[in-house]
């Protein structure tokens, strides 16, 4: 694999950090500090999907780190969720939490994991992943409590719940990869490391 001077992940989110570290992937991390709404907002007026625009996103924050980073593989990502034709956003606040559990009790959404491979402003590899969570029948006591337990870390999350800790206890069933759903579909990610890897250094033997 690169090492960690070859690999910058366009992101400052703590796990997907923590997916990489422990995959055995060296590298640094650097926001790539875009204004994804303004982005986003065309797209939705095109009526683009949530998997695309996901994966837009991901490209954006892997070329703008890239711009300032030659010869360097940078890892964009993103994330979206779509819950009865509207494209959700990380909520402001705790009461926006317990809205959105809420809303979520006894119903599915889609989740779109995006990630993206970029070098010297070449776009290298993208891909994008799906998972459905269908959540379980939740009683606003049972919200209220879950929130109380678990804290204002929720609103780090586009469905304020992390699914490796105890927001699992929400979930009556789920459609998709473990790790897709915390952000970072790292197998496939892992997949294509190996390949330019590889690639690498049949250009170098050549």
């Amino acid at each position: 694999m690169p090492n960690k001077n070859q690999i910058i992940l366009a992101s400052k989110s703590k796990y997907r950090a923590i997916l990489l570290k422990n995959a055995g992937i060296q590298f640094t991390q650097q926001a790539a500090h875009i204004d994804e709404r303004a982005i986003e907002e065309p797209l939705l007026e095109a009526e683009m999907n949530a998997a695309d625009i996901a994966e837009i996103l991901a490209l954006a924050k892997a070329t703008k780190v890239s711009d300032r980073n030659e010869n360097t593989l940078v890892i964009g990502t993103d994330q979206t969720l779509s819950f009865e034709g509207s494209l959700l956003h990380k909520p402001q606040d705790m009461e926006e939490a317990r809205k959105r559990l809420l809303a979520f009790s006894g119903k599915s959404h889609e989740l779109n994991s995006a990630i993206a491979i970029v070098k010297n402003g070449e776009v290298l590899w993208s891909f994008v992943d799906k998972s459905v969570i269908t959540f379980r029948e939740l009683t606003p006591k049972f919200i209220g409590q879950h929130l109380a337990s678990v804290g204002d870390e929720v609103l780090s999350s586009v469905g304020a719940y992390q699914i490796e800790g105890k927001g699992v206890q929400l979930f009556e069933n789920i459609e998709g990869d473990f790790f897709s759903i915390m952000g970072l579909p790292l197998l496939p990610l892992l997949a294509q490391l190996r390949i330019i890897n590889k690639e690498n250094i049949e250009s170098r033997n050549n």
